[in-house]
């Protein structure tokens, strides 16, 4: 297992060779802010990228059609008349930004949670919180790929799932106005790479045993996206 000294060290080693980065970080102070910017600075770029390229008419009218279809034409266009290529990425980016804040202070405090099995175990919620950082690093390949995929376009009539080239309903190419296109949308490649190493940095942190690591780390998407898609199909 490789020596990590320094959180860029581990920044990249995350991907790869994750045990030694869980084993550095669990008494190395203040290197999760790294991954906590990386993962935000990321997450948001290929957001800015895809406003400043799509048709932004184009995508205003796709919007309309595939979310607001039900509602009356004064009302579709009243929503069309707040939506303006400035504002959009703006939005959006605080959207995200406060998503993955929220959503990763959830996971910290279920791992703080299901973390006590180990009696052991002296890591408190700040601790999974920095964490939880590092187990989304997975989530700048998505980014990577979809600046490419932005970049490479050629045509500005861009389906906004090309922000997420990792999802289920990009690379099924699932339409926008389907009624399982928001559930795969959330189903990607990055995540269950996210989950990965939740089950490693679990086994480096505590003496959890591997099958209920990894029981952990699966269960809270498996229950979601089950219950999900059992709505969907009810």
């Amino acid at each position: 297992m490789d020596k990590v000294s320094n959180p860029l060290q581990a920044c990249k080693n995350i991907f790869f060779k994750p045990n030694g980065v869980f084993t550095a970080i669990e008494d190395a102070h203040n290197w999760s802010w790294l991954p906590f910017f990386i993962v935000l600075a990321t997450s948001i770029l290929p957001v800015y990228l895809y406003f400043d390229f799509v048709d932004f008419q184009w995508y205003t009218q796709l919007i309309i059609d595939s979310t607001y279809a039900d509602i009356s034409p004064a009302e579709q266009n009243a929503i069309s008349s707040n939506m303006s290529q400035e504002q959009m990425p703006l939005i959006t980016s605080f959207m995200m930004f406060f998503s993955l804040i929220i959503t990763n202070a959830i996971v910290a405090t279920y791992l703080n949670i299901t973390a006590k099995m180990d009696e052991e175990c002296v890591q408190g919620f700040t601790d999974w919180y920095g964490f939880s950082w590092w187990t989304s690093m997975p989530v700048v390949v998505n980014s990577l790929i979809a600046l490419l995929v932005i970049l490479l376009a050629s045509d500005p009539q861009l389906s906004p799932i090309s922000i997420s080239p990792t999802s289920l309903a990009y690379l099924f190419n699932v339409d926008m106005a389907s009624n399982w296109f928001t559930l795969l949308q959330s189903v990607r490649i990055d995540t269950f790479w996210a989950m990965y190493l939740v089950t490693v940095g679990l086994s480096r942190w505590t003496n959890i045993a591997s099958r209920k690591t990894y029981i952990i780390a699966i269960a809270p998407y498996a229950l979601i996206w089950g219950v999900w898609a059992l709505s969907i199909i009810l």
